[in-house]
């Protein structure tokens, strides 16, 4: 019979106690260790550091967040402070960043309460002052009437006529955006059509939605519009923003101001994502956006409300999704009846097949396997038409397919903008 002298729960426990905390506070706890309180030092390390840390079913990262939180919520400030320092300063792949340590404190304030928060803000803050440089981060004077929610960005609206409503969402870590990114909605939505998106996108660039004319909290000038009024309303908007060269990233409606935009200002689009959309219709389909316009013009926009639903999401997302197709169907009969049509009217009669060869920008064309809006084929015209355009398909997608199919959208779109 053998006896293994190894309390293996403990080592397990000091090791993952190690990674966490550090050697030299570990080393500090034991070395202070005695006849009182060493039981309870093997008590912690078997059971806190082995029986949950040691557990996979969450990352370290994660964990680290629960117990500031926990530490916070029941104001064990010296345990709150150990686990700032080890969270800063810890191992480069569950360590916090900390922009992600100011995230757990401002969910704390809604869940713990603000007098909580407040002191955890002081104590954190206290710690940054004094481990910055070692993490390479200072902290600078900044106004609270200045900030921005970070997940809805600066919102504006242009001085020029018409006035758009846009948004414009920094680069997260405060660093020189890699890209300036537009991200333009189709027919019947608004800039919210791209939070998720624009949200992810933030991570490394900048990134500017807005709604087009007769949308959302833009102006609805009367009258028909054209796709060069859109795409100069764009143009108009990019110029106020300062924004340079950017990645435009349309769908529908967007994409086929994104292919006007790039044929009109050049030198304001540096590659283009063109997704569900089309450089043109046919005839009869021409014929139904005319008959569409007049729909909305005698009954309003209400009356076709099923109809676009219909055609933006596939029958099974419709039946598995029906809060968030109910939500699209509000923004699309709200929209102002005058915008509607103007913009249908512009849609209706997008032509820029044989212009097509004029863009010289990388370009990506999106098609869902599934969009009857503007089918595959559509987007193969595009995809021969621009030199050097690459096409994706997306699986089981409609014609939002940005709502529909959110990852692999994602990813292809970041993938493309990753190798610019």
């Amino acid at each position: 019979m053998s006896y293994d002298p190894i309390d293996h729960d403990f080592e397990r426990g000091l090791n993952n106690r190690r990674n966490i905390l550090g050697d030299a506070w570990v080393e500090r706890s034991l070395s202070n260790a005695n006849s009182f309180n060493a039981e309870f030092q093997n008590m912690i390390t078997r059971f806190a550091w082995n029986e949950i840390w040691g557990r996979p079913g969450l990352e370290q990262k994660t964990r680290r967040a629960i117990v500031l939180s926990i530490t916070i919520a029941l104001g064990r400030w010296e345990e709150f402070d150990l686990h700032v320092r080890a969270a800063l300063l810890g191992d480069p792949a569950n360590r916090l960043t900390p922009d992600e340590l100011k995230e757990v404190l401002m969910q704390s304030a809604i869940y713990a309460g603000v007098p909580a928060a407040n002191t955890a803000f002081t104590h954190a803050m206290a710690i940054l002052r004094e481990i910055g440089p070692q993490i390479g981060y200072v902290l600078e004077s900044q106004a609270p009437a200045a900030v921005t929610h970070p997940g809805v960005g600066l919102e504006g609206r242009s001085s020029g006529k018409p006035a758009l409503h846009y948004t414009v969402r920094a680069r997260r870590n405060g660093k020189a955006p890699r890209h300036t990114v537009v991200l333009s909605h189709a027919l019947g939505c608004d800039l919210t059509m791209w939070d998720e998106l624009a949200n992810l996108l933030a991570e490394n660039c900048r990134v500017i939605t807005y709604d087009h004319r007769g949308h959302g909290s833009s102006e609805a000038p009367p009258d028909m519009y054209d796709m060069a009024s859109l795409a100069d309303d764009a143009a108009a908007l990019l110029r106020e923003l300062d924004t340079g060269s950017v990645v435009w990233i349309g769908l529908s409606m967007g994409g086929m101001v994104g292919q006007e935009l790039a044929l009109r200002h050049p030198t304001l689009v540096s590659a283009l994502v063109l997704a569900n959309t089309t450089s043109g219709y046919p005839d009869a389909a021409r014929e139904m956006w005319q008959q569409r316009i007049a729909t909305v013009q005698a009954q309003g926009v209400e009356t076709i409300g099923d109809a676009v639903m219909g055609r933006y999401f596939t029958e099974e997302f419709r039946g598995s999704h029906a809060a968030t197709v109910a939500r699209f169907r509000r923004r699309v009969v709200s929209t102002d009846a005058i915008g509607y049509a103007g913009c249908c009217h512009a849609v209706g009669n997008v032509d820029t097949t044989a212009r097509l060869g004029a863009i010289t920008v990388p370009t990506l064309v999106i098609a869902g396997e599934l969009d009857q809006g503007t089918p595959i084929a559509m987007s193969q015209t595009l995809a021969n038409g621009i030199p050097g355009a690459q096409l994706v398909v997306l699986k089981d997608a409609s014609h939002l397919s940005c709502i529909e199919q959110p990852q692999a959208f994602s990813q292809v779109v970041r993938t493309f903008i990753g190798n610019l």
